[in-house]
């Protein structure tokens, strides 16, 4: 196993291991919470506005409207785990203008299509900048990505490197390291794709990424103040709703929701909306930089935050050196075990160079079309 110093600048939870970083991986909630908890969530007015014209290929219309974004602390809640989220709060209100949104996430075989299109190679392809890694042997700068590694035995749930290593060779086609392939796996989400690299196929298809709070009123699906993409309980009617881990995590996954590990697009039920894995199977890109203050810089203004497109520049606390942006949605790994981030106010970061095999993102389209930052 290849262990660059430089790529192993690990943090707290969240997609956001780094090629300078691993990962700790977001869980489920039950739905089991105190009516009370649901006290600042106001609720949601959708736009009235029809959409422009006829849907582009794939692609949802989300109507736009005012809602309450972030998330109740959840660690009182069954199952909610040790993390209060405190970063998703306070819960505010936000106003965003309707836009499309691609109904699943970005397959293989989409991304295969921009690649022949354009040449474009992702940062997992490319060798690392000996500049950006002072200290780290040359021979140890080798392209690669960050690949899920179940341990062969139980460890403590305090140190992800156990389950997490830089593999040589990692990359959207080999997602499991060079001896794999995406072969079959043409419904599969693209994995391994940094922020670069989603901004780059959101601009040849004439799209961009969403802004973190169109990704949460696209996800919430109508709903106002819910655990989850489709309401508060966990499993409606003991149905799995979401592709996550069941087992003794990070030591096996039992696949009793359909797939140990990552699942086609569009392999559980959608969401209000119509929109497919807003919850598990992979984590997305938002075009928001990341910051652990930003919703209380938003609250503070006392009105209705109007399609916000993030702070100015990237501030975590954990990591204050590091360029993150934010992700949403959770993924595979997600499990009550660990963490709750899945959870649909919920937030995941994490640094812009970086890549996994639980990592994509999905596209949305303006009625005049904005630029990616």
């Amino acid at each position: 196993m290849l262990i660059c110093a430089g790529f192993f600048r690990l943090h707290a939870y969240g997609q956001e291991a780094s090629r300078s970083e691993t990962v700790k991986e977001q869980g489920t909630i039950s739905a089991s919470r105190p009516a009370e908890q649901n006290s600042h969530f106001l609720p949601t007015k959708v736009g009235r506005k029809q959409p422009p014209n006829s849907a582009p290929e794939g692609m949802i219309w989300i109507p736009g409207g005012e809602f309450s974004m972030g998330c109740e602390d959840p660690s009182g809640m069954a199952a909610g785990g040790p993390d209060m989220m405190a970063d998703a709060r306070p819960i505010h209100r936000v106003r965003v203008d309707g836009f499309w949104m691609d109904e699943a996430e970005v397959t293989n075989e989409q991304y295969k299509k921009f690649v022949r299109a354009t040449g474009y190679i992702t940062v997992a392809e490319q060798t690392p900048n000996a500049d950006e890694f002072p200290g780290v042997p040359r021979n140890e700068l080798v392209a690669g990505s960050l690949v899920f590694t179940p341990p062969g035995s139980l460890v403590g749930k305090d140190d992800y490197t156990q389950w997490w290593r830089y593999q040589k060779g990692a990359n959207w086609r080999h997602p499991d390291g060079p001896d794999s392939n995406i072969n079959d796996r043409e419904t599969y989400p693209v994995v391994h794709i940094a922020y670069a690299d989603a901004v780059a196929y959101a601009k040849w298809a004439g799209k961009r990424l969403p802004t973190e709070a169109e990704w949460e009123f696209a996800a919430r699906g109508g709903l106002s103040g819910k655990a989850y993409a489709w309401g508060d309980d966990l499993r409606p009617n003991g149905k799995w709703m979401a592709n996550t881990f069941q087992g003794r995590f990070p030591i096996k996954d039992t696949g009793e929701d359909g797939f140990a590990g990552i699942a086609p697009v569009k392999s559980f039920p959608p969401n209000g909306y119509g929109l497919y894995d807003m919850a598990g199977n992979v984590w997305e890109w938002c075009c928001d930089w990341y910051s652990a203050v930003y919703y209380s810089q938003l609250a503070a203004q006392g009105e209705v935050a109007y399609n916000p497109q993030g702070p100015t520049k990237s501030l975590d606390p954990d990591a204050p050196m590091e360029k993150r942006r934010v992700q949403r949605g959770g993924s595979f790994l997600c499990t009550d075990q660990y963490c709750v981030r899945y959870m649909v106010g919920a937030r995941g970061k994490g640094e812009v160079a970086t890549s996994s095999n639980h990592l994509g993102f999905r596209c949305v389209r303006d009625i005049v079309l904005k630029q990616s930052r």
